[in-house]
């Protein structure tokens, strides 16, 4: 196994450890910063969230790099982020910090995409990751991040920009996917 495919499966193997953070009642404690207080096992959970998420441009850029771009890669990663995104979104359904429509909105649309990969595999396509899909992950993460994190430090400042980011999320979320749907609807029309 490769070294891209190796920080994949470390994004994959990172998915529980976040999530014991986030959601099981551990006995850390709050700290109070800047006017902020958030449970220290959050703060954790976040941490590991943001590195999970900064290996899938790791992964890609020593794939490209080191020309080891593989199948198994191109399956893989594409996996990882969505089981990551997924799985943090549920959580913070699950702990009352997102509105579940929105995770709906967003997983709804991870699902549907995927969908239309596996299709254009199947014919033989490949279909890369659009410029406006790159910039919807950011602000995924961004916004994911900052919920976990209780709006910190914005909350001293009475900034909402944990729900500005997440609305900012689910707006590019539903954009980049009706434009990759414009984008590969032949893909879907050819395999009627």
């Amino acid at each position: 196994m490769n070294l891209p495919n190796k920080i994949t499966i470390s994004r994959i193997f990172l998915i529980p450890l976040f999530m014991l953070f986030l959601l099981a009642p551990l006995p850390f404690g709050d700290i109070n910063f800047l006017g902020t207080t958030l449970p220290l096992a959050h703060l954790i959970a976040a941490l590991i969230f943001i590195v999970a998420s900064a290996t899938d441009w790791l992964d890609g850029y020593y794939a490209r790099k080191l020309n080891l771009v593989t199948n198994f890669g191109k399956f893989l990663d594409p996996l990882a982020d969505k089981l990551l995104i997924t799985a943090a979104l549920i959580a913070l359904v699950e702990l009352q910090l997102l509105p579940a429509w929105m995770a709906i909105v967003i997983i709804s649309r991870e699902f549907a995409v995927t969908g239309i990969r596996l299709v254009a595999s199947a014919e033989g396509e490949v279909i890369a990751a659009s410029q406006l899909g790159k910039l919807k992950t950011v602000t995924q993460i961004v916004a994911i991040s900052a919920l976990m994190l209780h709006n910190w430090p914005f909350q001293a400042f009475s900034l909402p920009f944990d729900m500005i980011a997440i609305w900012v999320a689910t707006f590019l979320t539903i954009i980049s996917g009706v434009d990759y749907f414009k984008k590969n609807q032949h893909i879907l029309l050819k395999s009627k």
